[in-house]
């Protein structure tokens, strides 16, 4: 992460004294050595992060705060051991009428959350096949409010405040083309079954991952580290198949998108895939994943330098060659 925004709110230079809003990632309550008590804060928005200290608390008169909040506060940032560190002098939290710019707190997708889900509805509009539209829609009705905000993992690629969504819509416009491109050689090939795998593949993410208010993965549930994403979507189709009186074949189909969108045992998938709308879903996910991260990556470093080896990718280096 670079510094934070927060720290470029200066309204003292003299005094090095800064003002915003920002997120309270991480809030303890602690004492010195003379038994005072003080708040220890991990405070963060879009670019950075920074601990920070008010000192004397008493929260009759400096009120309370929880992690994943949006606070305001005032005070002068020193260094202390080499780091950053915010003293702070005001702090109070986010009045319910102020309008606060989230992409500017937390890691969002680069689209707004209420159009990627209205491009994803209006792909199951044009559906044919009403099995594969009663249950997508399904899904997605269900799981909206969820979905507008949901990032699509805990780190690496689209670990972002509507990542999830940012994950399906991508891999639909990629379906999208690719689809012209071999269902013109493949007549038989199905697309509405791809692109409903594509909607699918990830929707148990919102049983996976434990996501606070912000749109951002906290850690793994229960149910995410015992089963799965993989295991939990798969129980949820057949759930929802039963309930929306869907038919064994288009069940069974889908089921094995999601059982080996992952493609092999060791990323998690039971199966390979085994029919070509299966292999697509499996590729994109694999491509869009990875070209996430790829960029992101690169976007850190300065033309014709090399990233830090990453261990999502085979613990490559990447080259940052600039434009031509």
């Amino acid at each position: 992460m670079s510094r934070m925004r927060l720290l470029n709110n200066i309204i003292s230079k003299s005094a090095n004294q800064i003002e915003g809003f920002c997120i309270a990632k991480n809030v303890q309550v602690k004492s010195n050595a003379k038994g005072s008590d003080y708040l220890d804060l991990i405070l963060g928005d879009a670019d950075g992060e920074i601990n920070a200290k008010l000192w004397d608390y008493d929260p009759a008169v400096h009120g309370t705060y929880k992690a994943d909040s949006v606070i305001k506060v005032r005070g002068t940032v020193s260094i202390f051991r080499d780091a950053e560190q915010l003293k702070i002098e005001r702090i109070r939290n986010l009045h319910p009428d102020e309008d606060v710019d989230m992409s500017a707190l937390v890691p969002c997708a680069p689209f707004d959350s209420e159009y990627m889900y209205s491009k994803v509805w209006d792909c199951t509009e044009k559906f044919k096949c009403e099995e594969l539209k009663r249950l997508t829609q399904y899904f997605l009705t269900k799981h909206r409010d969820l979905l507008i905000c949901y990032p699509a993992a805990l780190k690496v690629h689209h670990a972002q405040r509507g990542g999830l969504l940012y994950h399906i819509s991508t891999m639909l416009d990629a379906a999208q083309a690719i689809c012209g491109v071999y269902g013109a050689l493949y007549p038989s090939l199905n697309s509405e079954l791809v692109f409903a795998g594509i909607i699918l593949h990830d929707i148990a993410k919102m049983k996976e991952l434990e996501v606070g208010s912000l749109g951002l993965a906290r850690g793994y549930s229960a149910h995410g580290q015992l089963l799965g994403h993989i295991t939990i979507g798969v129980s949820m189709v057949a759930t929802a198949a039963v309930e929306l009186g869907i038919s064994e074949k288009t069940e069974l189909l889908l089921e094995h998108i999601l059982l080996s969108h992952h493609g092999e045992p060791d990323y998690g998938s039971p199966r390979y895939p085994m029919f070509p709308e299966a292999e697509i879903v499996r590729e994109l996910d694999n491509l869009d994943a990875k070209l996430f991260t790829m960029f992101a990556a690169i976007s850190g470093v300065n033309e014709e330098e090399f990233t830090e080896r990453l261990w999502s990718l085979d613990n490559r280096q990447l080259y940052n060659h600039g434009n031509l």
